[in-house]
């Protein structure tokens, strides 16, 4: 048979050397080799990595990078060599090669995010926390932005590589810990998850004598009175730092010795909470609470970068299962219950007006940091030391306005069906539009009345017409929806459009044998060209 194949001169190259064995990645091989389909080089597979936003240093590209180890970036990769890498990477390569990502045009969203990065840098408002020496000394200019997709697709602008303290942001990744280690019941045995509608570090308790939810001080230091609690506290904080690690898909992370013995220092009103929480016996029993608040110190000096901290987000997003390791940290349900508070609780006393105006579940930090969540999208982290009086980093917030203007990633957008003014990086630039506009045609053509109705109230626009200039009216002329034409003349819809040969939907009326059709769009064609003649 391959000899055969060999003879055919008008077989792709590629085929001579198909078997059983690989010729079902053909059609991937393809996608990326020349123009003669001859040959594919280690330098185009990685040039489309590269343009999906797959970096090289993904865990996942590792099987790949060993089978081209010592060999030229132009160097042929032989058919055997590429059905190996597809054989032991396939998921990954299929979505690549066919830009089934969850952000198929990365290039275009990279662009955006640099865009917004360079308007919200020249945002010189607010000053750096210096409740503690270590976090006053930061450089205020400082900022960073990292994304990072559910399937791994990562950018990075600014200072991106710079370590930062992870400070409050490490109240959701702990609380997480602590849903999975030993459940929910337990755990909101001893924390609400209600607003406190007070200030992150208001010496208060809800009306059962807890903290009010995981993700303000008191609650925090609850939380971490779960983690853990048989180990000492050195192996404890060894195990929260290996849970960073696999959330951000083995990325280095870090420890600031100075910034926690500062917050040990100044530590008077943490000491107070915790004494008053356990007052009304609101900790586990045999609960040592010096090494609770030690250990709670701990976790809020683990370092970062925000490179590392957008996979945290990405897993997140990715309902616990790490976008580059594919392995599962969390429990959805978790993550369910952890966004869920995030998104309510999340901002400090901001709270209330992030989600009604960025929609999202988010969690900031005094050093500057803030944790993104885009469910079932991605994972964007920001740092910049700069805060407002909230203790809110002043340039994330503004990155997180602009960032809504321009995409519909707002919890709620999804009940705007047109949102022309923004964009989905979810769908290619055209996908969006073409996807609307077929379903629009579709009804057209069925006359499905109460379908087009419905995408009215949403705000579709009529006139829109596709490559060929054929609009929903050309369409149900063409099929003689009758009802549907009378509809469309109430709204002012243009019924004299002309696509591209210079059909109007009179002539497809004409040429389909439509006669009541015909004579409609003859009488409403008359009669509103007297009326402009009128006025």
């Amino acid at each position: 048979m391959e000899k055969e194949i060999k003879k055919d001169t008008n077989q792709k190259p590629f085929l001579a050397s198909e078997t059983k064995k690989n010729y079902k990645h053909a059609p991937l091989y393809r996608s990326i080799s020349n123009e003669n389909y001859s040959k594919i080089s280690y330098k185009n597979i990685l040039k489309k990595f590269e343009v999906m936003g797959i970096q090289k240093d993904d865990p996942r590209l590792r099987y790949f990078f060993e089978n081209m180890k010592d060999k030229k970036l132009d160097e042929k990769v032989s058919d055997e060599s590429f059905n190996d890498i597809l054989e032991n990477q396939s998921k990954l390569f299929q979505k690549v090669l066919k830009g089934n990502l969850a952000v198929p045009d990365f290039t275009s969203f990279s662009n955006e995010i640099k865009d917004i990065y360079k308007k919200t840098r020249t945002n010189n408002q607010g000053k750096v926390a210096d409740y503690i020496p270590q976090l006053k000394r930061v450089d205020p200019g400082m900022y960073g932005i990292s994304v990072c997709t559910i399937d791994g697709q990562r950018y990075s602008i600014g200072d991106t590589n710079e370590y930062f303290c992870v400070q409050s942001t490490c109240k959701p990744i702990n609380y997480c810990i602590a849903l999975d280690d030993l459940g929910e019941d337990f755990v909101h045995k001893h924390v609400g998850h209600e607003p406190s509608g007070k200030g992150f570090n208001e010496l208060t308790l809800n009306d059962r004598g807890l903290p009010h939810n995981p993700m303000i001080n008191s609650g925090a230091i609850m939380t971490s009175s779960m983690l853990k609690p048989n180990l000492n506290i050195a192996d404890r904080f060894d195990y929260v730092l290996n849970m960073w690690k696999k959330l951000s898909g083995s990325h280095r992370i870090g420890f600031n010795n100075s910034v926690y013995l500062s917050e040990k220092q100044t530590a008077d009103r943490n000491f107070a909470l915790s004494y008053f929480m356990r007052e009304n016996n609101a900790f586990p029993e045999n609960t040592n609470l010096l090494e609770v608040l030690e250990f709670y110190f701990q976790c809020c000096s683990i370092e970062i970068t925000t490179d590392a901290m957008s996979i945290v987000a990405g897993t997140l997003a990715n309902g616990g299962v790490c976008p580059t390791t594919g392995i599962k940290v969390f429990h959805p349900e978790t993550v369910k219950n952890c966004l869920s508070l995030m998104y309510s609780c999340g901002m400090y006393d901001f709270s209330g007006e992030f989600a009604f105006r960025i929609g999202l579940p988010a969690k900031s930090g005094v050093s500057g940091a803030v944790l993104l969540v885009i469910p079932n999208v991605m994972g964007i982290a920001i740092w910049s030391p700069k805060l407002d009086s909230l203790g809110n980093s002043v340039k994330g917030l503004h990155f997180c306005e602009e960032l809504i203007k321009k995409y519909s990633l707002h919890n709620y957008d999804t009940l705007i069906i047109s949102q022309q003014s923004k964009k989905d990086p979810r769908y290619h630039r055209y996908q969006k539009e073409n996807r609307t506009h077929a379903d629009l045609c579709w009804a057209a053509s069925r006359g499905d009345l109460l379908q087009i109705q419905q995408m009215v109230a949403s705000g579709i626009n009529l006139n829109q017409a596709d490559y060929d200039g054929r609009t929903p009216a050309h369409i149900a002329a063409s099929e003689g929806q009758l009802e549907c034409l009378k509809y469309f003349s109430t709204l002012k819809v243009s019924l004299d459009a002309k696509d591209r040969w210079g059909n109007t939907p009179l002539d497809d009326a004409k040429r389909g044998l439509h006669s009541k059709t015909e004579e409609f769009l003859h009488k409403t064609q008359v009669t509103r060209t007297k009326s402009r003649l009128q006025h």
